[in-house]
């Protein structure tokens, strides 16, 4: 693989990395007290012209207070 296809990669991830974790932290404060609860999460990533299809599964726990 060539520079300009990996920048363009980690340019993509890095967009996806830091706009996901606005949005959880959005949904997480919007939630309120989600101190100790746990939440499914998951991404699918897909590429338009490429057979891909990639799932990542996690879980997400709210901040304890401290």
């Amino acid at each position: 693989m060539n520079d300009d296809f990996n920048m363009s990669m980690r340019k993509f991830l890095k967009q996806v990395g830091v706009t996901s974790q606005q949005a959880i932290e959005k949904a997480m404060r919007d939630a309120g007290n989600t101190s100790g609860k746990s939440f499914e999460a998951k991404v699918v990533l897909t590429i338009d012209g490429l057979d891909v299809e990639h799932v990542v599964t996690g879980q997400i726990t709210g901040a304890t207070d401290a």
